[in-house]
């Protein structure tokens, strides 16, 4: 085997990689040996067959493997004898004359990763944004609570519903006099004035009693999930089958027991508790993106452009995903071509911060242990089925990236927290809305490169997930009833911010579900 360096630019490097056809046939003529034994052919005893009639009927596929081997072998030892840290998987391209029974050269390219100057820790200052959790919240969150919990009793009768009335009745829709798909149904239950179907439907049931049938006129909205009913009128032949008015939702002990709590105290304290956690969170996040922002000011370095490319098409792909869900998506998307120099901008600030983490990291030997890491893909695994878990675990310790993705927001976690540990950090007291702006206002988080991380983000398929886990009743109510309503950012920046500064281990807020009809559609 040759090897011989034919790039050596920055952080680009490319080899060639000569495969004697001598070379390959060694490796089969071992591979023969060591299966000729389990070859099974009429006429022969088992184990007896001879080696030129095993090379006949497997020598394309022996072939086949003994290169891919060799190649695999070549790269490993280009990479080690030259002390490459690679950043991508490197790329391997057999040249276009290849012919068996001759000697085959292979090109590998790659991009590595930099040297990262020995990063500046010293003199941090980061400010921490402290939110006291008032009655007030708590009281909030209760009620908020209560109002989902909502029950609803049957009215008086000839009682005509009202805005705050739960009608329930059968429908049957209709375009151009055609009923559509997924338009009929029953016993579907709206809260008059909630919102939650297409505009105008819900205004005509205003005044509604129990048996009463009646047909109403509304349009689908132009930006309807179902395209072939978007903007288009349509009539609802309905028939009321139920009027109810809300029961006492005074939040009580008896309402707290519903949820499995022994007093109207103990959920109170759940939920201020879920509110504490919260405001810790989001003092975490404004912490954590001062901190990049300092460690970003002090250090530039070139970074491989191949990583760029692939936190770009993250980027890009989220960006893309948001603007199919905007009112007019053509419109968003040319927004998007418009900022596409900043998105790049962006990705590079992303790949360089990520680069130096990892590096500081390293350095102060942060790591994360067998059993966190354990922990990891027990947690990991609960998102699939039973009985394709243990197929997850595997994938997980055959495939070091998805082991190093899988590792890379718990450390990078660890990295901040030691960070947070040497920093000179002062502490402030404000309110949450202070807390939220000063957050918008900011610039920082970062996807981290950990050790071994590679940021391959196109791995094998895994197994199909399934649902997580429930939680207890009061966990997951407690947990709703805490979240406050998301407020709209400006679209740009709030583009911006939320693509670059989302922290590895969280996901973008999830905007409010599309109105809907009583239509499957």
């Amino acid at each position: 085997m040759q090897i011989v360096e034919t790039l050596n630019e920055g952080l680009k490097r490319s080899y060639t990689l000569t495969v004697t056809a001598k070379d390959i046939d060694a490796r089969v003529d071992a591979e023969i040996k060591t299966i000729a034994p389990q070859v099974r052919m009429p006429g022969f005893r088992p184990g007896k067959v001879p080696h030129n009639l095993v090379r006949k009927m497997h020598g394309a596929s022996l072939q086949r493997e003994a290169l891919d081997k060799s190649v695999r072998d070549g790269v490993e030892k280009i990479i080690s004898e030259n002390k490459l840290r690679p950043a991508m998987q490197p790329s391997v391209e057999l040249s276009a004359d290849f012919e068996e029974g001759k000697d085959t050269q292979v090109t590998v390219a790659l991009e590595v990763l930099p040297v990262v100057p020995a990063p500046s820790i010293e003199g941090i200052k980061l400010e921490r944004l402290v939110v006291d959790v008032t009655d007030a919240q708590v009281d909030e969150a209760v009620k908020r609570l209560a109002d989902q919990s909502q029950r609803y009793e049957d009215a008086p009768a000839k009682t005509k519903a009202e805005t705050g009335h739960q009608v329930v009745m059968d429908y049957a829709g209709k375009v151009d006099g055609v009923p559509f798909d997924g338009g009929t149904g029953s016993d579907m239950a709206v809260v008059i004035g909630s919102g939650n179907l297409i505009p105008g439907f819900e205004d005509q049931l205003v005044g509604v009693t129990v048996g009463e049938e009646k047909t109403i006129n509304v349009t689908f909205p132009k930006d309807y999930q179902a395209k072939n009913l978007a903007g288009k009128d349509a009539t609802f032949d309905l028939k009321i089958t139920a009027v109810k008015v809300a029961g006492d939702g005074e939040p009580d002990d008896a309402f707290a027991k519903q949820l499995g709590l022994e007093s109207i105290e103990k959920l109170r304290e759940l939920l201020k508790g879920n509110i504490e956690q919260e405001h810790g969170g989001l003092t975490r996040t404004f912490m954590k993106r001062q901190l990049l922002d300092q460690l970003a000011a002090g250090h530039d370095f070139e970074v491989p452009p191949t990583m760029v490319e692939a936190e770009f098409e993250q980027i890009w792909a989220q960006l893309e995903h948001e603007a199919s869900h905007e009112a007019d998506p053509e419109a968003a998307r040319a927004d998007m071509e418009n900022d596409r120099a900043d998105y790049l901008a962006i990705a590079e600030r992303r790949v360089r911060l990520g680069l130096l983490l990892s590096e500081i990291g390293q350095a102060n030997g942060v790591e994360v242990s067998q059993q966190e890491m354990n922990r990891l893909v027990a947690q990991a695994a609960q998102q699939y089925s039973p009985q394709d878990r243990q197929r997850f675990v595997e994938y997980i310790q055959s495939e070091p990236l998805a082991a190093a993705q899988l590792r890379a927001p718990l450390y990078e976690d660890k990295v901040v927290d030691y960070l947070f540990e040497k920093a000179d950090v002062s502490e402030r007291s404000v309110t949450r809305e202070d807390l939220e702006g000063a957050i918008e206002s900011e610039e920082g988080a970062v996807h981290v490169h950990g050790p071994g991380c590679g940021h391959d983000h196109g791995h094998d398929a895994k197994p199909a997930k399934k649902a997580a886990a429930k939680k207890p009743a009061a966990e997951a109510a407690a947990e709703t009833a805490t979240e406050a309503p998301a407020k709209k950012p400006a679209a740009k920046k709030a583009a911006a911010d939320k693509v670059e500064e989302a922290p590895a281990a969280e996901k973008p807020a999830k905007k409010p579900a599309a109105k809907k009809a009583p239509a499957k559609a």
